[in-house]
């Protein structure tokens, strides 16, 4: 749980809440599952539409959200919680007895507020802390660890493809350098070096940000496990059972909007015929992708880059 200085000075905000469970077509009866939980927010909303008889499986790999999980709906029957990275949901839901029977499916993306804001996790530079960034601390290596042995050229490569920094080779030459005289093991270390060696800073953005995301995607592998849990949505979910993706930057919407896009027909068959690729196709896409509205973003600055997109299962 997060310390009662960090719980009294942030409070979660679920982005696109209604908009979000409303896109599952809720039956009072039926099995969802909140495949990130974060702190609850979606979770808390979908049991005030279920029934009596319905229920709701959560998964989240970070312990802290899990124990927040298991005080929260302590006395609620119809929910249960399960430390699990969302990309294994398959096998996780085969265990569980549901695999092919879940109604709805929840995915929001990305870090969550009670991450980014507690300092010790590392994830952000606001305020100085450990430089760690695991989603799951238990497992795995940290951002300190991975930055004191990458490789200067497989540095600049994530830089690159997952932060899309343009300036990723002079950044990644300033961290090489900077590790050769002290190791780098504070957020506030990171963002400095970044900040001094970043020509140019975007309006309204610290020059440390697009860095940070890149080396936070790298550690918690982030767009493999999307691609291995969109794969099993498609598995997992009923015939006729919706998805609802929330995705936070251009990286995961291109993800999640490649896996739900309707292939192109092959122009070699002739239009009389079956389409196999169209026959075989899982999804079928519900409406345009939404954003947040001017109210939503009046509330909350961290759902403007925020966009659902909502799928059925029909084949």
């Amino acid at each position: 749980m997060m310390p009662a200085t960090e719980t009294t000075m942030h409070s979660h905000v679920p982005v696109l809440l209604h908009e979000a469970v409303e896109a599952l077509a809720l039956q009072p009866s039926g099995r969802y599952v909140d495949a990130t939980y974060g702190r609850g927010g979606h979770s808390g909303y979908l049991l005030s539409k279920l029934g009596a008889d319905g229920q709701l499986l959560a998964l989240d790999r970070d312990p802290e959200a899990c124990a927040d999980a298991t005080q929260r709906f302590a006395a609620e029957p119809r929910f249960s919680i399960l430390k699990s990275n969302f990309s294994d949901m398959e096998a996780v839901l085969k265990v569980q007895g549901w695999f092919g029977e879940v109604d709805g499916l929840l995915m929001d993306l990305g870090v969550s507020s009670p991450q980014l804001d507690v300092a010790e996790r590392g994830f952000g530079f606001s305020r100085d802390g450990n430089l760690d960034m695991r989603m799951d601390p238990d497992n795995g290596v940290s951002a300190a660890e991975w930055l004191s042995r990458v490789s200067e050229s497989e540095l600049v490569k994530v830089l690159k493809e997952y932060g899309e920094e343009r300036y990723a080779k002079r950044i990644a030459g300033a961290i090489i350098a900077a590790r050769l005289e002290k190791p780098i093991t504070r957020t506030g270390q990171l963002a400095e070096i970044v900040k001094v060696a970043h020509p140019r800073w975007e309006r309204h953005h610290h020059p440390a940000t697009r860095s940070f995301q890149a080396i936070r995607i790298q550690i918690n592998g982030e767009l493999d496990a999307i691609n291995d849990a969109l794969s099993a949505a498609a598995h997992v979910l009923r015939l006729g059972g919706r998805l609802a993706v929330i995705s936070f930057h251009s990286l995961e919407d291109r993800i999640v909007k490649r896996a739900l896009r309707q292939p192109i027909p092959d122009p070699r068959i002739p239009r009389h015929l079956p389409q196999p690729a169209l026959e075989n196709h899982p999804w079928k896409t519900c409406g345009k992708p939404i954003k947040a509205s001017v109210a939503e973003l009046g509330q909350n600055t961290r759902a403007r880059s925020a966009v659902l997109r909502v799928a059925e299962r029909v084949a």
